[in-house]
């Protein structure tokens, strides 16, 4: 398998360049990714010498049997562990040896660490607590009354998690594929959540009443452009949490700050994730600062000139 031949030969160069751990990120489309030049430059502060490979599967190619062959890979190689992005966070579940609550309570999985001893890949879920880091900081003082969830996937299962920890009181979930929002209603009523869950068809029929908005479709990502509602939906009286950090000023956002909302960006997400992540693949403890500055150095790099 070509990916699988990639894999291999990207960790043989890296290892004959001295690299002392490998990690790398499984998905769709992640070519424009920040997440290895982060967690390189991270290791690089700590005296670490980390390869992060991209490992971008075709999505004619993006099948459970691919990620498990990627994942056998990346065992055999001596990978000290994988990220997870879309369309893999659900897919990745049943091949796993473990699952640490996180990813147990969330149903989703964005972080898979190998034991360097059993070499069981156990899998983990930093998405929830690095969403919660990024939305505390930039809106601390959310209305969560009613909040509207669009997109019940990976990322969507995470932040709903996240939302019932910070005692949202009603939450709607929205999806394209509305057995899945129904699936993720079923896991959070099965859970501790004490948030009152319900399942709507469309934006236009749960957006009434709501306080706020979190995005987490890939919609707005840059091979994915455009706006996941309505954006004469939006109105002041709604804040916008978005996940795309890809470009970071979305559309939803520039049509969100027009109707006068208070929005939170999704590179608060990418870092938070990230440093969660980095702790499991390394055991050491990044700085989130820093972290946070490298990643705004590396979006200003990317930006068209």
């Amino acid at each position: 398998m070509a990916v699988r031949d990639g894999v291999r030969a990207r960790a043989q160069a890296a290892r004959e360049r001295g690299a002392q751990a490998l990690v790398g990120l499984v998905g769709t489309g992640i070519q424009r990714s920040l997440s290895p030049a982060m967690h390189m430059a991270e290791a690089k502060a700590q005296g670490v010498h980390l390869d992060y490979q991209l490992i971008d599967v075709e999505a004619a190619e993006a099948t459970p049997q691919t990620l498990d062959s990627v994942l056998q890979c990346a065992r055999e190689l001596g990978f000290a562990g994988l990220n997870i992005t879309y369309p893999f966070k659900q897919l990745v579940l049943p091949l796993l040896a473990g699952l640490a609550d996180s990813a147990r309570r969330m149903g989703a999985v964005n972080t898979v660490v190998f034991d360097q001893n059993t070499q069981k890949a156990v899998g983990h879920n930093t998405d929830g607590s690095g969403w919660r880091m990024g939305f505390e900081r930039d809106l601390p003082n959310a209305d969560l009354s009613r909040v509207l969830l669009l997109g019940a996937g990976g990322a969507g299962s995470a932040i709903a998690h996240s939302l019932c920890a910070i005692d949202c009181k009603s939450l709607v979930l929205v999806d394209a594929d509305t057995s899945r929002a129904q699936a993720l209603k079923q896991h959070l009523d099965s859970s501790r959540c004490t948030t009152a869950v319900t399942v709507e068809p469309n934006a236009q029929a749960a957006i009434p009443g709501a306080s706020g908005l979190v995005h987490a479709t890939p919609t707005g990502m840059e091979k994915m452009p455009g706006l996941p509602l309505p954006a004469t939906l939006l109105h002041s009286g709604l804040w916008v949490s978005e996940v795309v950090y890809f470009p970071l000023d979305t559309a939803l956002l520039q049509a969100a700050r027009a109707a006068g909302c208070k929005t939170s960006d999704g590179g608060g997400m990418a870092v938070g994730q990230a440093l969660g992540a980095f702790s499991l693949f390394t055991g050491l403890e990044a700085d989130g600062q820093r972290l946070r500055l490298s990643f705004e150095s590396l979006l200003r790099q990317s930006e068209p000139q």
